[in-house]
């Protein structure tokens, strides 16, 4: 079966978890997130539905850096809008990522190297934290996200043949299940529901940067670990 073609912001809220807490500001600085990853704490990630359109093979091994930017108020995840004209998740937001190329010492290294390939962030402003559980996406890869500190003041600049934009929501925001959305689409043989996690654009044109998919799963996978 053909994977259907939908808006995903078009498609009917049927819940959000107001009932779950918030991560508690307390736990959302450089030194709490040093010492959650340090920490062997038992913990469940999101429970995850069979994706009904998975393209057929063997995944393909990737990585994804999780950038936590160290501004002066408060942490902020850096994302990026990919480009339109990309054959996979073209106009999506994401992580800075990849698929592991065999010059990759490790999973780590492939998310640094995707990092400075894709929004020019150089390493050196990089500290590595630890990682989330892989998951499989609909496109056929194997993702390890790589959660990390980055310590400004650093640089960034999009490769326009895959980056769109680079923005920052606060983690705060992430956070905070009230704004976790769970949409459902549905196809001839079932349903799937989602995660996404509309944060609203600065400037008078208003609309939203619409976070949903892996992207939102795996930040709620982040949201699990922080809280437990």
């Amino acid at each position: 079966m053909a994977r259907p073609l939908f808006d995903p912001e078009l498609l009917p809220v049927i819940g959000i978890d107001h009932a779950l807490p918030a991560v508690s500001d307390e736990r959302l600085t450089a030194a709490a997130l040093r010492s959650r990853f340090r920490e062997q704490r038992a913990w469940e990630p999101e429970p995850r539905e069979p994706a009904p359109f998975v393209t057929k093979g063997e995944p393909r091994a990737a990585a994804v850096l999780v950038p936590l930017v160290t501004r002066h108020d408060a942490l902020t995840v850096l994302l990026t809008l990919r480009a339109a004209h990309l054959t996979d998740h073209a106009g999506q937001i994401s992580f800075p990522g990849g698929r592991v190329e065999p010059g990759d010492r490790d999973i780590v290294a492939t998310a640094l190297r995707e990092a400075q390939e894709e929004v020019s962030l150089d390493a050196s402003h990089v500290e590595v934290l630890g990682h989330l559980p892989e998951m499989i996406t609909v496109t056929g890869y194997r993702v390890t996200p790589v959660v990390a500190l980055v310590h400004p003041p650093f640089t960034v600049s999009a490769d326009d043949a895959e980056v769109a934009e680079i923005f920052e929501v606060p983690l705060s925001f992430l956070m905070n299940p009230a704004k976790h959305e769970t949409r459902e689409f549905r196809y001839e043989t079932g349903n799937r529901r989602f995660f996404s996690m509309p944060y609203p654009r600065a400037g008078e044109d208003g609309g939203v940067y619409f976070i949903w998919g892996a992207t939102a799963t795996m930040l709620r996978n982040l949201y699990r670990f922080l809280s437990a």
